[in-house]
Formats: structure tokens, sequence, C-alpha cells
């Protein structure tokens, strides 16, 4: 019996380092970093008028569909008081393209002109249905690439926005029968023209040489793919419900989070160690294993963090290190109760169960109380403060596990196996 407790206590110590050389080698690239670690550009947007919540909800959800075609991975999108996004972009290759793309509000519109040379709008982009660039070839339409041949954008809309163009186009063409392609720019005289505006902004100017009887549209005079493409993602995320500005960009360089995660970990390793040591020199045979415990909640915490792919930030880390410290002052609770157990002439194995059974409902009032801040950070607060109550949670309910389960397991085999049965080495005094 005695000799199986000492080799589960072996056992689950040689699994403690197993976990500690896999998590030192491997779980880093498992950990999702965010943008003061990894580098990358942060954006506030700024509604620009009067904005409702639904409307600044209708800008996160296109601007997340525009930035998922950037193929950023782990984008933080989310409301800033009441009419501000805060937007960041981790490891983004091209900050001056993803600024431009967000910046852009996608206002499409149709517009005609009379006699008198004054714009109509006769369609706007709330019956656009979907944008896909493409190459033409003749009268085909391709999505490869070639020398040559005209870039475009396809536009489909819906039914009614399909018989308004049908229309439109068919009115031009039977009103203006004489109007060729090149008398209307040798006279400036553009009633056969529709001008296709983005943001107040004429993106293509094409003469409706017949009518467009499927009210599909093309839109042509691009110089390339990749310029059709950024504008068939503007079109295909919809225009945003109110005009936006941009009131702050910042371009993070990834030499300074690799000199935050470099000091990071020298600052975590030299904790680590002065505590371990304390611990040690306090609490003796108690306190090495305190230190496994501290190895072992590190590593269930952070992967914990890269299983539910929370996003590791500077104030993340600091929620790693403030629930470290509750960590170690439940197994200090624990230990001091264990000491005065022992000062009562108890045995060991008597003190060891009192002392955590006494300690047991203060470390659970002690995290709860903190867990409830937690919630209230959540709750309350944005961005990085929202990163430190969910690492600080999270560090929090693991720190009880191994306090009360990992700790009270080692300790308790430990003595009822025999490896180490002196009182004074469990922080006794002599008599």
């Amino acid at each position: 019996m005695k000799k199986g407790k000492a080799a589960a206590v072996i056992l689950v110590l040689a699994l403690t380092v197993a976990c500690a050389f896999l998590a030192v080698n491997y779980l880093g690239d498992y950990l999702k970093l965010g943008l003061d670690l990894k580098g990358g550009v942060q954006i506030r947007l700024q509604a620009v008028g009067e904005s409702s919540e639904k409307d600044i909800e209708k800008v996160m959800e296109i601007m997340n569909t525009r930035i998922n075609s950037l193929g950023v991975t782990e984008p933080v999108i989310q409301k800033e008081g009441e009419n501000r996004v805060l937007i960041e972009l981790p490891g983004v290759q091209d900050p001056e393209e993803a600024i431009e793309l967000i910046g852009k509000t996608a206002q499409l519109s149709f517009r005609t002109y009379d006699d008198e040379g004054k714009e109509t709008v006769v369609l706007d982009g709330s019956h656009l249905q979907s944008a896909t660039e493409a190459i033409q070839r003749g009268d085909t339409y391709q999505s490869g690439t070639g020398v040559g041949n005209t870039y475009v954008v396809q536009l489909a809309f819906d039914d009614e926005g399909k018989k308004t163009f049908a229309d439109v186009t068919a009115e031009l063409v039977e009103k203006h029968p004489d109007i060729t392609a090149a008398s209307a720019y040798a006279n400036n005289d553009f009633r056969r023209h529709i001008a296709i505006y983005l943001d107040e902004e004429i993106i293509s100017f094409p003469y409706v040489t017949s009518a467009i009887t499927t009210g599909d549209p093309v839109i042509t005079g691009f110089s390339s793919l990749e310029e059709a493409h950024q504008l068939a993602i503007l079109l295909e995320s919809g225009a945003l419900p109110v005009p936006v500005q941009i009131v702050e960009k910042r371009t993070i360089g990834p030499t300074l989070g690799a000199d935050s995660i470099a000091k990071s970990q020298v600052a975590g390793i030299v904790g680590l160690g002065l505590v371990i040591l304390f611990m040690l020199v306090v609490y003796r045979v108690p306190g090495v294993i305190a230190g496994f415990s501290l190895v072992m909640y590190t590593v269930l915490l952070l992967g914990a963090m890269a299983l539910i792919g929370a996003t590791l930030t500077m104030p993340g880390i600091l929620g790693v290190i403030l629930s470290i410290g509750m960590c170690i002052n439940s197994n200090i609770i624990i230990y001091e109760r264990l000491k005065e157990e022992l000062a009562k002439g108890r045995s060991l194995r008597a003190s060891i169960n009192a002392g955590f059974d006494r300690a047991l409902w203060t470390i659970i009032d002690s995290n709860v109380t903190t867990l409830i801040a937690a919630a209230v950070l959540f709750w309350k607060g944005t961005g990085s403060i929202r990163g430190f109550a969910v690492t600080l949670s999270i560090g929090i309910l693991i720190s009880m596990f191994t306090a009360i389960l990992y700790t009270r397991f080692l300790l308790k085999n430990t003595v009822e196996s025999g490896l180490i049965t002196n009182p004074k080495l469990y922080g006794a005094k002599e008599a």
C-alpha cells in the first residue's frame, strides 16, 4: 500500500515535469497573441452624426466581413462607448491596405443625367445581392489570370433592382438614340451614360450601348484583378448604415511585441523562482509540493487558454500573474492551518486533513469574491480589460483545483507512503 502511494507521488511529479517541458517547447505555437505582443494595426472608428446601437452593430458586422477577406486571424472588433468601434488586427501584413479598406463607407449609387446635366440617383446599393471580380475574355468571364484581359466586377441585384436597372437602361437608349459614345465625349453630352458612385466618387462611367434586360451590370476600368477584388469586397460587405471616420490609428511593430514577450518570460521565470524559494524556506516539504503545484497550475492555465482560443495580451499576462498570486495564497492558507494543527500536538496525517478542511471555505470565499469582480470587469469592460478578466477567471478556477486537489493529493500521499514523515519538515516547531 505504501509502495503504491509512493509510486503515485513519483508518477504525478514526473508527469508535472513532463507537462512543463512540453508546455515550454510546444505550447507557444497554439497560443494566440494579441496586438501588443504580435504587432499589427489598431484602428478606432467613430460614427459621424446620429447613430443608433443597431447602426453600430451593423458597422461591426460589415467590418468583420471586410477584415475576413484580408485573411487576418483573430481580429478584435468591439464597441466602445456609444458611437465608436475598436478594431485590432494582429500580425496584419499590409497596414495601409487594411486601413484603406476599413475606412471606406461603400455607399453605392447609380446616377443618370437630365438635359441640364443634373444627376438623379436611379438605384442604390441596398438592392445589391453580390459583387464578384472576374476577368473578361470576349463575351465570357473567368476567375483565372491572363495578359491583355479586361478586369471587371460583376453585380447581381435583387428582383426590384434588376427591373429598375433594365427599365433605366431601356429608357436611356429609347430617349437618346442619336447619342454615340464618341459624340458624347466630344460634346460633353452624357445623357446616355450611367455614373456609378462609391462614397461620392465616380468609380465607373459606362456608356449604355443597349438595354440591359438581365439587370445585372458589369463595372469595368480596373487595372488588375486585385483592384477589382478590393471593390468587390467593399460592395459585397454592404454599405455602412452611417458614415464613419477614423479617429485613431496605430501601427505596432512586431519587434515591440517580441521585446514584451521576452521581458515577460524573464519576469515570469524570476518571479516563479523567488516564490518557490520563499515557499521552500518557510514551509519546507509543503513548500516543495507548492512549487510543483505552481508549475502544474501554470501549465494548465496556458493550456486552457490555448484550448478555448483566448487571445493573450499584456493585460492578460497581468491577469495570469495575479491568479498565480491567488494560487500561492491558497497554499499558504492551507500550510498555515497545517502548522497550527501540528502546534496543537496532533499527528501529521490528522493535521493535514484538518488543515485542508479548515482552509477550504476560506479559499472558496476569497476566490468567489475575486470571480465576481472579474465577472463585472468582463461585463462592463472592453478590449484588454475583458482579456484581463478572462485570464483572471480561468486562473482562479485552476488555482482552486491545484490547491484543493493536486496539492492535497501529493501532501497526503507523501506522508501516508512513508517517504517523508518528520513533522519538523512540515513546519512543526521543535518541542
